[in-house]
Parts: structure tokens; sequence; C-alpha cells
């Protein structure tokens, strides 16, 4: 007899974590005989509770498709539900659903835009934007026969108003909503359909969530790869619209718009620190090949015009044509198809291959693109930690930015869309103003050049291989682009265990801290320290230190009796460095030190 949906079928549940990563479940009728323990763990919870709308958070690259289908395919067979519609953020996910759910006897049309379904297929695949255009055109299917309607990549449905609205008009008579995400937080508070929200002690409401299984869990699993940071700093100079010329560096506390500038200049394929950057992943990608032949490289830019630079660049260094994707091209999803089935080793794109598109021989990455959102960070990532087999690793190189630099080292964290926020004013009032800010500009066509960036002008940069990033830990020592010091980074082998990456890693540092002392003075022409004693420092970070010594040299003005000004300049001439406005936050922490040294000594 076949169990009614008011009458779940009776299964023996098993916590995933007792089980192994790809556990031989009881495979639902048309589907693969194995799935993975989270597969098989959030499976057996949503035939226990069979819910109306479940929402499943899973780290990108661990199979969220394949949990979809799955369950898909027991709806189906079960007769809970009579057809499917699938909606995905981009038209080339469409059509990768369509295949994906092929291939376990599932037809879904990636192709409809109206009218009856042809009998041969048991759904459709449709975008969010195609959903916002016609929303009564789904509603009407989800009547009149019932429907298992799976959101992928739910977040976008709170992109606009509009798509929201629109999902939940089209979809809210749906018979069962699986909701899927990598990412579930936003940078706004827009709300996203179908999505429970719960309101915690401080009361603020945060998206609660099903099942969930983050990237933690899975590189324990080995179900994705563990990921190498490589962070290049160097010199910038650019001239700003009033025709100043500033220099800095990478990496050292700066305003925002100064960090803008110079991450910008960083980036102009008319400099040296994109070029230097390109080859030495070019060099990773060689070393990670040894292990894994196919393994390909990505390169995401910020724009079209820039794309087209790094594609020469690449030319130039490895003699081969990258692929170039450009997410408005009609040809993008066959050159993505295309890359994916061949061995080649580079693609540049925009945006194209931020989230979803699966290449999973995609090892080596270059975040070559100013959008600094924790959600496109995450999704970028996520092309790279797809695992084929243990032992895999991934590497992306990223520029000394100290946002890119926290959210690396925040990979295992797990978020939630935040659906408040405190309204205190100001800065406070948005804390993701600038990053969705510049999520708009990269969003723009073409001839949509913002007034702002118009007068920008990056006139020079170099780059220094700055620090490796790995599982929160940072290694390595500043070395110069083709040193043996940075070799000794690049040329980490591409199969390794996680625990191994680690200690490879500190053996490394150890050896580089040994050279080091071993050298004279005047051969050390770099920064000598290594990169858990440099720490990066935001601006935010720098504006405390300077209050905390103004505070600590006002409290010693009182028990010394001596003026403001005889104070900084004494600590200036014993800790040396410039004047406090000018000074970098170890200068900072050592003259806080030693006033506080002072204070104590006069007790």
């Amino acid at each position: 007899m076949t169990p009614r949906a008011s009458e779940p079928e009776t299964v023996t549940t098993t916590a995933s974590h007792h089980l192994s990563p790809a556990f031989p479940g009881r495979a639902p009728w048309g589907t693969a005989n194995k799935l993975r323990a989270w597969q098989q763990g959030a499976l057996e919870k949503y035939i226990q509770d069979q819910p109306r709308d479940f929402l499943a958070v899973a780290t990108p690259g661990a199979g969220k498709t394949t949990f979809a289908l799955t369950l898909a395919s027991w709806l189906l067979h079960h007769h809970v539900v009579q057809q499917i519609t699938v909606v995905a953020p981009t038209e080339h996910l469409k059509k990768q659903w369509a295949e994906a759910a092929a291939r376990i006897g599932i037809r879904l049309d990636p192709d409809y835009s109206a009218g009856p379904l042809s009998k041969e297929y048991h759904g459709v695949a449709v975008t969010y934007a195609g959903v916002g255009v016609r929303p009564m055109l789904h509603r009407n299917r989800c009547e009149q026969r019932k429907t298992l309607v799976i959101l992928d990549e739910i977040h976008h449905a709170g992109d606009s108003k509009s798509w929201g609205e629109a999902c939940q008009e089209a979809f809210d008579p749906a018979t069962r909503r699986l909701a899927l995400t990598g990412t579930p937080f936003r940078s706004d508070t827009n709300p996203i359909p179908f999505v429970a929200y719960e309101e915690g002690n401080d009361g603020i409401r945060r998206s609660s969530a099903d099942y969930t299984y983050g990237y933690g869990n899975a590189l324990a699993d080995g179900v994705v790869r563990p990921v190498i940071f490589l962070s290049y700093s160097g010199n910038m100079r650019w001239r700003t619209k009033a025709g100043d010329e500033i220099a800095a560096r990478l990496g050292e506390p700066m305003t925002r718009d100064a960090i803008g500038q110079a991450w910008r200049t960083a980036l102009a394929p008319t400099g040296e620190w994109i070029p230097n950057v390109l080859a030495a992943a070019d060099k990773r990608l060689t070393e990670v090949r040894k292990g894994i032949p196919d393994a390909g490289g990505l390169v995401i830019a910020t724009d079209q015009d820039s794309a087209r630079e790094y594609a020469k660049i690449l030319k130039r260094i490895t003699g081969d044509r990258p692929t170039v994707v450009l997410s408005d091209e009609k040809a993008a999803s066959k050159k993505i198809d295309r890359f994916s089935a061949d061995d080649s080793r580079w693609m540049v794109a925009v945006r194209m291959v931020s989230e979803g598109v699966d290449v999973p021989r995609l090892a080596v990455g270059v975040y070559a693109t100013t959008i600094s959102t924790p959600l496109f960070f995450a999704q970028a990532v996520g092309r790279f930690v797809r695992s084929r087999r243990r032992g895999e690793t991934a590497s992306v190189f990223v520029p000394t930015i100290p946002m890119l630099l926290e959210f690396a080292n925040e990979m295992e964290v797990e978020r939630d869309h935040v659906l408040d926020r405190p309204k205190k004013g100001g800065e406070e009032e948005n804390p993701f103003a600038e990053e969705d800010k510049l999520l708009a500009d990269a969003e723009k066509p073409e001839d949509e050049e913002t007034e702002e960036q118009l007068p920008f002008e990056a006139l020079e940069s170099d780059a220094v291989f700055d620090r490796v990033l790995y599982d929160g830990a940072e290694f390595g020592m500043q070395a110069h682009p083709g040193s043996e010091e940075e070799q000794d980074y690049l040329g980490i082998p591409g199969l390794l265990e996680p625990d191994q990456v680690q200690l490879l890693l500190q053996k490394r540092q150890t050896r580089q801290i040994a050279h080091s002392r071993q050298k004279p003075a005047a051969e050390a022409d770099l920064l000598e320290k290594p990169a858990g004693a440099r720490p990066v420092v935001t601006h935010k970070q720098l504006l405390e230190l300077r209050k905390s010594l103004n505070t600590m040299v006002g409290a010693y003005v009182h028990q010394s009796g001596k003026p403001h000004g005889v104070i900084h300049t004494e600590l200036r001439r014993v800790c040396g460095g410039p004047p406090s406005a000018e000074a970098t936050a170890g200068q900072l922490q050592d003259r806080i030190k030693k006033v506080q040294e002072w204070a104590t000594r006069m007790r």
C-alpha cells in the first residue's frame, strides 16, 4: 500500500554524523544507489516529518542537487506530488538542473515559457526572473496539479521585492516547497519567501533551517576540499579626482575610500600586481595538476574589460588562450560546459561562475574582483571546494584586504539571514552598505559606470607574497614573486589530507624563519616576521589603537605632570616611528606598552 502524505512512511533515523560520507542508504526509486551521510540524514528527517516547507542549508559542493532530486523522486513515486517546478538563479543553472534530473529519470523542460506542458515531462525548470515576469502562470500550474517546488539558492528570492512577491504569489498553492541554499545569509533585511524566522533572546529574527550541513562538517567528512588562501600585498599608487597622487600598501590600515582605491589599483591590468599574481596562480596550478591532471583555474573578474585583459595576460604566461565567460553572452553556458568537460588550464569569468555552476575540476582561483560581500565571497570560494576524491585541495589567491582575510578565516562559520538590525543611526544602521554598493556597481552593464569610478586613475602597482591562510591560522613570511620563499608555498602538493596541509604549512614557516635568521641584515629586504606577528588591521581597529594610546597618555599626564606633547615626543624617540596619526598598528601597540610600563614604574 502506498503511504499517503498524511501517513509518513516509518524509517529508521540515524544521525548523519554517525554514517560514512557515502552511506549506502535505502535509495528511493530511480536514484543512485548511494547517498552521502548528510543527504541520507536530511532525507530521513523529511520523510519522518512530512513538512510542507523544508529549508536545507548545505555548503557549496556538498550535493544539494542530489538530495533535492532524490527527495523529488520519492515524492513522485509515492504520489505525494504529481509534478515538479525547479526555480534557479540563472539560465545556465536552469539547464544544469534539467540535465541532472534526466540522469535519474526525472524529465524537466528548461525551455518552458507558457501553455500546457508536454506529457513527456515531469515538470519545468525556470529562473527567478522568469517567475517574476509571469507569477500567475506558475500559480495556475500549482493549482491544477499537486506540485513540488524546489527553490534553488532561495536567498535570491529576496534579491528584489518584486521577485519575493512573485514567488509568494506563484507558489503559495504548492503542495510541497523545498528551499535550498549554501549561503542563507544576505546583506539586506528583505524577508525570503517560505523561510521560517525565529526570534532570539536579543529580539532579532534569524532564518531557521530544517537541516544544516556546514563547511566544517563537510570538510571532516571528506565531502569538500580544504581551501588554502594565498594572500598578496604590494605597493599601490593612484591619482584621485582632485589630481592628488596617493601611495599605499595593501594590508595597511586605511580609510574605506583608500582601501577601495588601492584594491582597484591592484586589479588594474596596467600594473604589475595582477600579472604577478596570475603567474603565481599558474605555477600553483601546475603543481596541483601533478596530482590532479585535469585541474583547472578560474579568475573571477569585476567587469568585462578587465576579464578580457586578464585573459591576454594569461595567454602570455601560459601560451594557451583561456576560456572567457561574460555573463551577457548567449554562448556563456556552452563555454562553461565545454571548459568543464575538457582539461584546459584557465577560465576567466564575470560573475557567471560565482554561484551554483558545477565545474568540479576547478581547483585554483584568483579573486580579482572588488565585490566584498560575505555572500559573494562564500559563493565564489564555493566554486573550488567540490571534492571528487579524498586528498584534493583548493587554492584561492586574494589581495591582502582586511575584510577578505576575515572572510577567509571564517570559512567554517555558519551564518543565518538576519531579518532585523538594531537601529542606532549612521554606519551601524546598515553595516553592509558599502559592500551592497560594490555589488550593485558590479552588476551594472558596462555603460553604467558610476561617476565616482570614472575619475580614478591607477598609476602603478607591484606584488608581494604576504601570507597563507588555512583553517583560521596564518603562515608565511613576505617574499618577492619568483623567490624561493614564495615557491615554498606555491609548491605545496595538490593532494593532501586536511591535517597534512596544516602540518606542512607549519614546517614551511619554521624553515623560512630559520633561513631568515641566517641571513645578513643587509639581505633582509622584506618584513622578516611571520604572518601571525603581522596582523592585518582595519582602519576601525587603527582608530581604536590611537584612542587607546591617547587615553593612556592622558592618564600618564596626570601621573607624571608632563604635557601631552612631551610624552608623545618621548614615545617616538624611544619606540621610533612617525607621529601617531601616521603610525602603523604595530608602532601604536609598542607605544601603548611603553607608556603602560612607565606608569607601572611610578606606582
